[in-house]
């Protein structure tokens, strides 16, 4: 398999004391065949230290929750 890994923008989405949080246009290389994911450990501790910080966000959203059955 011939993977193509491209550089671009993505939504991370992480939990963090029972919130979900939503980031938008992060760095990230993405492979072109199956999607994976990768950033750099330093966007990952930028990311952590931003969401400890209590930002005010840029908007809210409402989003459902289910159970798997």
């Amino acid at each position: 398999m011939n993977e193509t890994i491209i550089e671009t923008q993505v939504t991370y989405t992480i939990e963090y004391q029972g919130k979900f949080y939503i980031i938008e246009h992060v760095p990230a290389r993405v492979c072109q065949e199956t999607g994976e994911q990768y950033f750099d450990p330093e966007t990952v501790e930028h990311i952590h230290e931003f969401i400890k910080g209590n930002p005010k966000p840029v908007r809210i959203i409402e989003t459902p929750v289910f159970n798997y059955a």
